[in-house]
């Protein structure tokens, strides 16, 4: 329950707008609705401080980890970061630490979209018309305004031996720019008793 339903007088139910609605106005299905609605976000609020805190526990555990075997060694392992994979001693298990680079653009990428438009522009139609396709999902954006960096990326993976295109590859690669650090927690579990595992799904799009 949230701190504001403290506030609401017995026998009244706050709407969107904020205003105070007696309950006996308010349909059956919409209390349903409400009470649906607040059990789940409750539960989903829940299994995110559950998932912060063990990220948390297990950033921790690995840190140490590595920390020990440094010490064994009188040798300090690569700082915080770094990629690591702890097992279980009957390999059942695998837990990995990764970090990845988080990537935006400059202004520069305006300059390799604007100069990509002229090839495609001065090339004949057909083939390339796929080539268009690619570049235009290349720099859609997402919801957010935000250009889809793997897909920009793709770009570079072309392989077009055409002066103007190489041009503009290189105005894409300048226009790369490291923006931070993210750090990711994944846990396998082996599948039988073969060298195959399969990834502990933590996000409810992947369970």
């Amino acid at each position: 329950m949230s701190t504001t339903d403290t506030t609401i007088p017995p026998g009244y139910m706050r709407n969107a707008a904020g205003h105070l609605v007696p309950e006996d106005q308010v349909r059956e299905h919409d209390k349903m609705r409400d009470q649906v609605a607040r059990e789940l976000a409750a539960e989903a609020e829940e299994l995110n401080a559950r998932l912060r805190a063990f990220k948390k526990k297990a950033l921790g555990d690995i840190a140490d980890l590595v920390s020990i075997a440094g010490d064994r060694y009188g040798v300090k392992l690569g700082g915080e970061k770094g990629n690591v994979t702890a097992a279980t001693y009957d390999g059942a298990y695998k837990v990995q630490r990764s970090y990845a680079e988080r990537v935006c653009f400059t202004e520069e990428l305006e300059a390799a979209k604007a100069l990509i438009n002229q090839c495609i522009t001065r090339w004949s139609e057909g083939a390339n018309a796929n080539i268009r396709v690619l570049v235009d999902r290349a720099f859609r954006t997402d919801s957010k305004g935000q250009i889809k960096t793997a897909a920009v990326l793709e770009l570079l993976r072309l392989e077009i031996k055409d002066e103007d295109w190489q041009r503009a590859m290189e105005a894409l690669k300048d226009s790369i720019q490291t923006a931070g650090t993210a750090v990711y927690i994944r846990v396998y579990k082996r599948i039988g008793d073969g060298d195959q595992y399969q990834a502990v799904a933590l996000d409810l799009a992947a369970v």
